[in-house]
């Protein structure tokens, strides 16, 4: 189960104890924020992409969405969000849970700039009912993060 992956992931800086699981369903930006207690904005979404034959995840503030133009301008290509078969398949997570952490070998991870207003965030931790509350600063550590990049716009 993916959520073993990552609590056995998080390991390395003992924070495993700190992931939430919920009794009603995280899968969706509005769920999380309800079973987490917070804003919509402050759950960490993390998107899925192909760029050039590789799965990209970024990973941005629950109320934003691609910007294309931006998308295209960092990634240089077309924003190709990856179905729910290749994400289980390239990531390793399925869709629901997907995060930054315990991700298969390959997989690039960027953080979007909508994140850097808050001083924590909510990402998902490897199932569609579970979230782990993490500074940026922890983000950025845990997730293995390539670079900040701004490829969002708020809705």
């Amino acid at each position: 189960m993916a959520i073993e992956r990552v609590r056995e992931y998080l390991k390395k800086w003992d924070v495993q104890d700190r992931i939430l699981e919920f009794p009603t369903s995280s899968a969706t930006v509005e769920l999380a924020a309800q079973a987490a207690g917070c804003e919509p904005a402050r759950i960490a979404k993390t998107l899925s992409f192909l760029v050039d034959g590789q799965a990209v995840l970024v990973v941005a503030a629950g109320d934003v969405k691609v910007d294309n133009a931006k998308y295209k301008a960092q990634f240089h290509t077309k924003a190709k969000m990856l179905n729910a078969e290749q994400v289980t398949e390239m990531v390793g997570h399925a869709v629901g849970g997907v995060c930054p952490f315990a991700v298969n070998d390959g997989v690039r991870i960027y953080l979007d700039e909508s994140l850097k207003r808050f001083q924590t965030v909510f990402p998902a931790a490897g199932s569609s009912n579970s979230a782990i509350k993490v500074t940026i600063e922890e983000l950025e550590t845990y997730s293995g993060s390539r670079e900040w990049v701004d490829v969002c716009k708020m809705r």
